[in-house]
């Protein structure tokens, strides 16, 4: 495994697990096993079957990995919940990721479900009163 840089889409409010990226690699993999077979049933040509299922196999392998990583993320979640919701925000990474140059979501932009949204069952997740976050600290801004 190398640790080059990846791109990562960012979403507010959570610090996504990694089963979402091989969620995404199962989905574009089936994409193109579909196009390769409707490649081959416009013009005959069995190299697009080969391939296709070669990428079928592939799709295969990636959910069984997908799968396995799901596993560990509920375990994690039983086995620890505190934790869980603290990766979940974005304070530490996953454990079952790379540790090392772990970088704490900013948390500064969230918005408040209560405040900024006015979901009033949302009182008790009001995050308004909420510190710098870590990302910020670790970053000298106040």
């Amino acid at each position: 495994m190398t640790n080059d840089a990846v791109w990562v889409r960012s979403v507010t409010g959570i610090q996504l697990h990694h089963t979402t990226d091989l969620q995404d690699a199962s989905r574009f993999l089936g994409n193109a096993v579909m196009a390769l077979r409707a490649a081959h049933v416009r013009t005959g040509d069995d190299r697009y079957v080969d391939l296709a299922a070669q990428l079928k196999t592939m799709v295969t392998e990636t959910r069984t990995l997908e799968t396995q990583a799901r596993e560990r993320m509920h375990g994690l979640h039983s086995a620890d919940p505190d934790q869980f919701v603290r990766c979940r925000e974005g304070e530490e990474p996953w454990p079952d990721e790379i540790q090392a140059g772990f970088v704490p979501r900013h948390t500064c932009k969230d918005q408040c479900l209560y405040h900024d949204h006015d979901v009033l069952d949302a009182i008790m997740q009001c995050i308004c009163a909420r510190p710098s976050c870590r990302a910020c600290v670790i970053a000298g801004m106040p």
